[in-house]
Order: C-alpha cells, then sequence, then structure tokens
C-alpha cells in the first residue's frame, strides 16, 4: 500500500509567510523613500555648487577685469610720462649742447683777449702805459672768465639731471613693459573658459611665487616712479629756462669784437673731418663684421635645426624599439649604437649651442660697438655743423656780437623768459 512522501525540512506558517511578503514590501518603500532623499540632496547640491561656482567664476572675472583697467591706466600714464621724457632728455641734451658750445666760443674771445694782451706786452718806452685799451682788456678777460664759470655749472648741473633723467626713464620703461605683461597675462586669464583648449591642472596653484609683493606696495611702487618722473621733468623744465637765460645773459656780457680766429677754426674743422672719416671707416668694418658674425649664427642655428631632427629620429627609434615583445627586448647592438647616437647629438647639440652663445655675445659686443660709433659720428657731425656755422657767423664779426638765441624747438615748452633785448648786462 503506497504512503503520502513528506519533504523533511523547516516548514513556516501562512502568517510567517504574509509577514514576509510585508517585510520585502516595507524595505523597498523605504530604499525609494531613501533614494528618493538623496537625489534631492544631489539636485540641490549641484544646483547649489553650480550657482557658487557661477558667481564665483563672475567675481573673478569681474576682479580680473577691474585689474586690468586699474593697470591700464597706470601703464597709459606711464607711457605719457615716458614720451614727456623722452622728449625732455632730448630738449636738455640740445641746451646743454647748446651751453657747451658757448662756452668755446667763449674760449676763442679769452684767447682773442689773451693775444691783444700779449701783443700790447710788446711796446716799448714810453708807450707802455696803462691806457684806457689795456684796462678794457683787463676787464673783458675777467667777464669771460666770470661767464665761462657759470655755463660751465650750468652744464654741471645739466649732467646731473640728464642722469636723474635717464634714471627715471629707466624705472618708468622697466615698469611699463611690466604692466604689459601683466595685462597680457591678465587679458589671457580672462580669456579662459572650460571650453578652452590649454587649461589644465597644476601643481601647487595656490602657492604664493617668489618675490610675490602687496598691493601697497606695489601701488607705492608706481606712484613713486610717477613722482620721480615728474620732479625730475620739472626739474629739468627750470634748469632748461635757467640755462637758456644764462646763455642770454653771457653774451651780453661780452664786448662784441672778435679777432682773427679763423686758423683755429680751420683747423678744429679738418680734424674733426678726418675723425668722422676714421669713424666712419669703422662703422663699415664692424657692419661687414656683424653681417659676417650674424651669417654664421643663422648657418649655426640650421645646424642645432638638423642636429635635432636627428635627435629625435634617434629618440623615437629607441621608444619604438621598448615595445619589442618578451625576449626580443634585448639590449643589442642596434640598442647600444642608437644610445651612443643620442648621447653623441646631444653632446654636440650642446657645443654648437654653446658657439652659438658666443657669437650671439660677440655680435652683442659689436652692436653695442656701433652704437658708440654711430653716437660719436653724431656728436662730431653735430660739432662740425656748429663749427662750419661759426665760420659763416665770422664774417659779421666787424658787427656787435648777436644774441644768442637756441635754435631748439623744445625750449619753448619752457616758461615764458626774457628776450635778448630785455636783458642788460650785470
Amino acid at each position: 500500500m503506497a504512503s503520502l512522501s513528506v519533504k523533511p525540512g523547516q516548514r513556516f506558517t501562512l502568517p510567517d509567510w504574509q509577514n514576509n511578503s510585508i517585510l520585502i514590501s516595507a524595505d523597498a518603500e523605504q530604499q525609494r523613500y531613501n533614494s528618493h532623499h538623496i537625489r534631492q540632496e544631489g539636485r540641490a547640491l549641484r544646483n547649489e555648487t553650480g550657482n557658487h561656482a557661477r558667481w564665483d567664476e563672475h567675481n573673478s572675472r569681474t576682479q580680473l577685469k577691474d585689474r586690468i583697467s586699474t593697470v591700464d591706466r597706470w601703464r597709459e600714464t606711464l607711457a605719457r610720462l615716458l614720451t614727456e621724457i623722452e622728449l625732455e632728455i632730448d630738449a636738455l641734451t640740445k641746451i646743454k649742447e647748446a651751453a657747451e658750445n658757448a662756452i668755446q666760443a667763449k674760449n676763442l674771445c679769452l684767447d682773442v683777449a689773451i693775444e691783444c694782451l700779449t701783443f700790447r706786452e710788446s711796446r716799448r718806452d714810453i708807450d707802455v702805459v696803462r691806457d684806457p685799451v689795456e684796462e678794457e682788456l683787463l676787464r673783458e678777460v675777467k667777464v669771460i672768465e666770470k661767464t665761462k664759470k657759470d655755463l660751465q655749472q650750468r652744464v654741471d648741473d645739466a649732467f646731473k639731471q640728464l642722469c636723474l633723467l635717464k634714471e627715471a626713464r629707466q624705472q618708468l620703461s622697466s615698469d611699463y613693459q611690466h604692466k604689459v605683461e601683466a595685462l597680457e597675462l591678465d587679458r589671457q586669464c580672462v580669456s579662459f573658459s572650460p571650453t578652452s583648449g590649454n587649461i589644465s591642472f597644476k601643481v601647487n596653484p595656490t602657492r604664493l611665487p617668489y618675490g610675490t609683493t602687496a598691493l601697497s606696495e606695489w601701488e607705492q611702487t608706481s606712484q613713486r616712479n610717477k613722482e620721480l618722473a615728474e620732479g625730475a621733468l620739472k626739474a629739468s623744465v627750470d634748469l632748461r629756462g635757467a640755462i637758456t637765460l644764462t646763455i642770454a645773459q653771457t653774451n651780453n656780457e661780452l664786448d662784441a669784437q672778435r679777432i682773427a680766429t679763423e686758423f683755429a677754426l680751420r683747423k678744429r674743422i679738418r680734424d674733426m673731418e678726418a675723425a668722422l672719416n676714421e669713424l666712419r671707416w669703422q662703422e663699415q668694418n664692424t657692419l661687414e663684421e656683424i653681417a659676417e658674425v650674424e651669417e654664421d649664427i643663422r648657418q649655426l642655428e640650421e645646424e642645432i635645426r638638423k642636429r635635432t631632427l636627428d635627435l629625435k629620429v634617434a629618440h623615437t627609434r629607441l621608444e619604438t624599439r621598448t615595445y619589442r615583445p618578451h625576449t626580443e627586448l634585448c639590449r643589442d647592438q642596434a640598442q647600444y649604437g642608437l644610445t651612443d647616437e643620442v648621447q653623441q647629438l646631444e653632446g654636440i647639440i650642446r657645443a654648437l649651442q654653446q658657439k652659438r652663445t658666443q657669437l650671439q655675445d660677440t655680435l652683442d659686443t659689436l652692436y653695442r660697438q656701433l652704437h658708440r660709433i654711430q653716437t660719436d659720428i653724431g656728436y662730431k657731425t653735430n660739432s662740425l655743423q656748429l663749427d662750419n656755422k661759426c665760420m659763416d657767423t665770422r664774417k659779421k664779426l666787424v658787427v656787435p656780437l648777436e644774441k644768442f638765441e637756441p635754435e631748439v624747438d623744445a625750449v619753448n615748452r619752457t616758461r615764458n623768459l626774457p628776450r635778448n633785448s630785455q636783458l642788460e648786462l650785470a
């Protein structure tokens, strides 16, 4: 007779089965609630951080634009001061040269007066008298020496002021260049966006770079450079006015008589022309040498470029051979040869670069020497023109000395000075 087979094991009751279903449903609802809550928090956080990030970026962009505006205003101020200083240096240099030429003219006057006195010492017997002519000549010597001393003092003052102007120009030029570079970098920063192709993570970007200064120090430096330049400009303008006045006064103090200096002027002109011819010959030779050095530098750079390409080939070969599989990745003769080639090429490139640096230093030295030669040619050309003008002016020596008025356009920038006709002898 068959019997019912009962599977051994635990048997749950119907309430247990129902409770398990209820528990699973409750857990599912709780998990969905928790998930919904977390999703809502994530959305809120995303909105909050997105708004905060956009505001921070907007704030940073606004601050960058404000900074660009501030630096650009300073740059315009420095550019204006640089222009004024350049004009002032040119004007003061011309008026200084005018004063030096005036001193040179006084030397001729002094030579004439002393020569006249020497001639008169040859008088004999009763004619050796202290007459009015000798008294006037002695008085003229004293006046000439006094005017030379006054003019030399003005020249020394002008030289010192030129040094101050050039120092101010150097500081302004450096500050101006720094601000131009800072503006370029800040404008580049403003142009960056999340879609820019050249953005990346940087190592410790929030560090304080070496040499970082405070904003107050930056403002003080710019203000100090501005005040230094303005002070130097004002002092130079005043000095130019004083030099112009001194030249006019000293010329009005001199007697009109000028005698027989044709020989000295012609000799001076011949010497100046010889010096100019020598300088022009030196200039031509220096220019030729500069051209040869520049050609050698170009050839060296071409050789460096070729050797660099060879080095890239060797590097690429070495890198490509690192992908050989298994035992094929061995240090064979080709590997040793490529390694030696890289080392040789690196040594060759270093030697070529060193020689290029030496040639560049030589070229810089030649350019400095060329600048010295050309500057000296300018000075001597100017002196030659002045001496030729003196030769033409000496045709008018039969009339009293004309009052001096410097032929310098920049002098008109000084305050209104009395004309020569308004100046009286001291």
